[in-house]
């Protein structure tokens, strides 16, 4: 993918720009040496579903980078992390930030190890572990989840991690107007918007959760 097709990197630089991110040449390189790295180990781990290079650029590389105007803080967690998504490419593209990845299933994190080692990224730590039983010595600032749970269950999941200012970031696909219904105290929706993801014709959304003002003061 890396060599294998021309002028991917040009166009990932310029739908990478309509998301708000702005990637160098050498970024855009980094990250499609990630995706060669996964098409190699899926053949033999079943990674992921998606397999044709550029349905890959759009659902694994341009969807992560779209919540990345949404990030807050310096201390992130990806729950639920999977093969690295959201979590590598949003940390190829933030190195002032901190990205702890999260997952319990380990022959992906093997493969987030590996490519956390072949992209030389020093800002990320990775958890093999379920987010509910984990025990944090400070909270994170931003918690990103991508198709991790319906939004009540992974409020409740992700809550261990969590402080009174944290923000987690909700990746959906249609707008899930049930799961808002669902929604608790002292949870809330702080902030959201529709993403429009370049060469995605799926729906795509980001919920912004955080603890109401009052219960934070509790």
């Amino acid at each position: 993918m890396s060599g294998g097709e021309p002028g991917a990197g040009e166009r990932l630089v310029r739908d990478a720009g309509v998301l708000g991110v702005s990637l160098t040449a050498a970024d855009a390189r980094r990250l499609l040496t990630l995706l060669d790295e996964l098409a190699r180990w899926n053949r033999s781990y079943n990674l992921t579903a998606i397999t044709s290079p550029a349905a890959m650029v759009t659902h694994h590389l341009l969807d992560s980078l779209a919540v990345h105007p949404d990030l807050g803080g310096l201390r992130i967690a990806d729950a639920g992390t999977g093969a690295g998504f959201p979590g590598l490419p949003l940390a190829a593209c933030n190195p002032q930030r901190h990205f702890t990845l999260i997952d319990s299933t380990a022959k992906k994190l093997r493969f987030v190890s590996h490519a956390v080692q072949l992209l030389e990224l020093e800002n990320v730590t990775l958890l093999h572990a379920r987010v509910e039983t984990l025990k944090v010595e400070a909270p994170f600032d931003t918690v990103v989840a991508r198709a991790f749970a319906p939004l009540p269950e992974l409020l409740e999941k992700v809550t261990p991690i969590c402080g009174p200012e944290t923000r987690v970031l909700a990746m959906k696909g249609k707008w899930p107007k049930d799961e808002l219904a669902a929604l608790e105290p002292p949870w809330e929706v702080m902030s959201s918007r529709q993403l429009k993801v370049p060469g995605l014709e799926a729906a795509r959304c980001v919920i912004v959760l955080g603890r109401s003002p009052a219960a934070a003061q509790v």
